[in-house]
């Protein structure tokens, strides 16, 4: 036997178990010719990128073992999902998840029948998949996974292998760059495999289509030392893979030991279809794009396509690869790592197993002193800042925080009195707190922060993601997706959990006085919204004391999506520690000092969820308090807006009893919020009295103005919510008529004073809350 006939055992029957998984329901090992009733009704699943996939997996298995090298894979083209199911099969890690797929012949006709059927498994690389971190059901994030795998995990090497119609996202073309912020001292290696097969669905790729010598000078520039492998013959390709592997394996130890600048890549060619059918009813096929789902798609109907399906699993001569009992023989173990090392096994892959619970500070020390509510002023994200700050030196190696270069602009500061921003490039005299070891990620490229932290936290970290409100919604798709991975995850026993994916969203809608209508969009909020209750939480905390609490439960917080919305403007405190701590954990709750109900039942409830809607409600209310004093009001403010669901929708959400005490069943409700109205309509569209919800937010009108002039645009501001109440509270429309002229002469008054002197009048400027 040669040097490579155990590798090329181990590919073939990888090979062979793909193409079961994707055509077969029965007769798994061939033990008689191919009926029509041995193929699934419904063939589903992507053949064209899986041969190259399966290549990888068998040469890496050999340096895994060769050089007891700590490595996980990340899969790019996702959509070869029988690859990965295949190799954890193969390595036992499948069996040992799931017992009842064992490796024999029953338990390969399960393998087979499971795959792409209703109660089975998805036809991409899953949660459901051992080894799996990267969800391929989307393309474009694998080698930011990558990365942020690597990040703090100085012995592990992260095979990334991205597909060529991949590459072509802006994602993935920006993740190249992600070498500049690697430490070979600190961090892991990552290597990436571009695996070039020509064709996505129905079109050519960029990157095959490129001369070859100008692919590597790319790839050099990029900063990386690129190796080709290319071919299509089996036995000239087993060893210039083995080569090559051998050669980038020795380039990254010099490169973690100082010796070399840059990471070795892999430039991969081979046929799109590689060793499946060349042609099909006269077409070519291997090679092309024909072969990117299903070459043979009439088996059950056709003869000649039973046939060929045949001839082409009997061409991985699975006699050789599998004893009678349908278990794989030695020669194709021969190369398998052992426990943990399997690529499939690793706990890498499986981050929770890593995970250790933060070392976090008492956010209580960092309190803001509050004598009386709503009289002073406090920036709450400069105040969160010094959290951060303790956090990180209590976590030298297992927190990052992310941001697309704003962590300075959402006044996060404080941070960098401990680290420095992560940088292994070129550094400048003029530059400040740029260094290798900063824990600090700033690129401006939203894909990459929220990749980078999904690989970190996938592999058992901790981070959090800071971001202007309005462009977080760059990354929707890839938060979409990250959260399926959770919710699906929540369902396998042997996933572990993992640390909560944070967003700290400032610079929002509602304070963007310089910036303008681009930078004013609430609408991740209804994102978010839209995922299931099991994993979403969102919170408005709307001053520092709360916001502290918020971010202390956040990052303590497991296997959650925590959107936390909060302002770095000053705005006013309202809650000494104590009180903001019982508030969020209440999520919701009434005002006292601000409301005039008195114990009573009120004539109207002003509810406000968001810092500015909360600063304008409070206003209007002691507006009210001075000119209606007789008018009974309530005042709540929402701190965790799942509060506002019924608790069958929501493990937040709260009875309906409890939300007929507090908001009442027969009075109307103002409701103040930071986001689109049509939110909390569909929070509480099931509830008692719904239709005396009346809801102001924002309406898609901004400019570059002052802040109550925005506010003032949305009909969100004090005078217009003291003209709801008169419109809204039966008897007051007449017996207040005066006062609701007056609130429209007061809007008026504020706009001209804004259009003569560029700011808002000082009495609405410097409000502070009067009583």
């Amino acid at each position: 036997m040669d040097a490579f006939a155990h590798v090329d055992a181990y590919w073939r029957a990888a090979n062979y178990l793909s193409v079961g998984q994707i055509y077969l329901l029965g007769n798994p090992l061939l033990s008689e010719p191919l009926r029509p009733e041995d193929i699934k009704p419904r063939l589903l699943g992507h053949w064209g990128t899986t041969p190259g996939l399966n290549f990888c997996f068998a040469h890496l298995n050999r340096i895994i073992t060769e050089r007891d090298q700590d490595m996980i894979y990340i899969v790019g083209p996702g959509h070869g999902g029988p690859a990965a199911v295949a190799h954890a099969w193969l390595e036992g890690t499948y069996t040992e998840k799931y017992p009842h797929i064992r490796q024999d012949a029953e338990g390969m006709r399960r393998l087979f029948r499971q795959f792409s059927f209703p109660g089975g498994i998805p036809s991409h690389v899953a949660p459901e998949v051992p080894g799996s971190i990267n969800e391929g059901g989307e393309l474009g994030y694998s080698l930011a996974h990558a990365f942020g795998a690597a990040f703090d995990n100085p012995g592990l090497v992260v095979a990334c292998v991205i597909g060529d119609g991949e590459a072509e996202t802006g994602p993935l073309a920006a993740s190249w760059h992600s070498n500049k912020f690697l430490n070979p001292a600190r961090d892991g290696a990552v290597l990436p495999i571009l695996h070039l097969n020509g064709y996505k669905i129905a079109n050519p790729t960029i990157l095959s289509r490129i001369p070859e010598e100008e692919l590597v000078k790319l790839m050099e520039g990029y900063g990386y030392r690129p190796h080709v492998v290319a071919g299509d013959d089996p036995a000239a390709m087993h060893p210039l893979m083995a080569e090559t592997l051998d050669r980038a394996f020795d380039e990254i130890t010099e490169y973690k030991e100082g010796r070399a600048t840059r990471l070795p890549m892999i430039i991969l060619r081979t046929p799109k279809g590689w060793t499946g059918p060349r042609e099909v009813d006269g077409l070519p096929v291997e090679g092309t794009w024909r072969s990117h789902q299903v070459p043979l798609t009439g088996v059950r109907d056709n003869p000649e396509h039973l046939r060929a399906l045949e001839e082409w699993m009997r061409s991985y001569r699975p006699g050789e690869l599998f004893d009678a009992d349908g278990r794989p023989v030695p020669e194709v173990l021969e190369t398998v790592p052992a426990g943990p090392l399997r690529m499939s096994a690793n706990p890498h892959a499986n981050g929770g197993e890593l995970l250790r619970p933060l070392m976090l500070p008492d956010f209580r020390d960092h309190a803001v002193m509050v004598k009386s509510p709503a009289t002073q002023l406090t920036e709450p994200t400069r105040v969160l800042g010094g959290l951060l700050r303790e956090v990180i030196a209590a976590n030298p190696a297992d927190f990052r925080l992310m941001g697309p270069d704003e962590t300075a602009s959402n006044r996060l500061s404080a941070v960098f009195e401990v680290t420095d921003r992560a940088w292994d490039a070129r550094i400048l005299d003029t530059d400040e707190n740029l260094g290798p070891d900063g824990r600090v990620m700033e690129v401006l490229s939203e894909h990459l922060c929220q990749g980078w932290l999904e690989g970190y936290l996938l592999t058992g970290r901790h981070g959090l993601f800071n971001c202007y409100e309005a462009f977080i919604h760059i990354v929707d798709s890839m938060f979409n997706q990250h959260a399926k991975w959770l919710e699906s995850s929540q369902k396998i026993p042997w996933r572990r959990p993992v640390a909560s994916l944070n967003y700290l969203l400032s610079s929002h809608v509602w304070r963007q006085d310089h910036n303008g209508f681009s930078h004013q969009d609430p609408g991740f909020l209804d994102v978010v919204m839209n995922k299931k209750p099991s994993v979403v939480r969102i919170y408005l905390p709307p001053d520092a004391n709360t916001l502290l609490s918020v971010a202390d439960h956040c990052l303590r917080s497991r296997d959650y999506v925590n959107l936390v919305v909060a302002g770095k403007q000053p705005v006013l405190d309202l809650f000494t520690m104590e009180e903001a701590i019982a508030h969020c954990t209440r999520g919701l709750g009434i005002l006292e000092w601000a409301s005039t109900d008195d114990g009573s039942e009120p004539d109207v409830v002003l509810a406000c969820a968001g810092d500015v809607p909360t600063l304008e409600t409070l206003a209007a209310a002691a507006l009210l308090r001075e000119h209606l004093p007789e008018l009974r009001v309530r005042v709540i403010n929402v701190v965790d807006l799942m509060r506002l669901q019924p608790e069958s929708e929501h493990p937040h959400g709260m009875s309906d009893t409890e939300f007929d005490t507090l908001f009442t069943t027969d009075r109307p409700i103002i409701f103040n919020f930071h986001g689109y109205p049509l939110s909390i309509h569909r929070l509480t569209y099931r509830r008692n009295g719904h239709d005396n919800i009346h809801v102001r937010g924002y309406k898609e009108e901004g400019t570059t103005t002052t802040p109550f002039d925005m506010a003032m645009l949305n009909d969100i501001d004090r005078y217009h919510l003291v003209m709801d109440v008169i419109d809204r509270v039966p008897g007051l429309g007449a017996t207040a008529a005066h006062l609701r002229q007056r609130m429209a002469d007061e809007r008026l008054r504020a706009r001209a004073h804004t259009r003569e002197y560029g700011e808002d009048p000082a009495d609405i400027r410097d409000w502070v809350w009067p009583y």
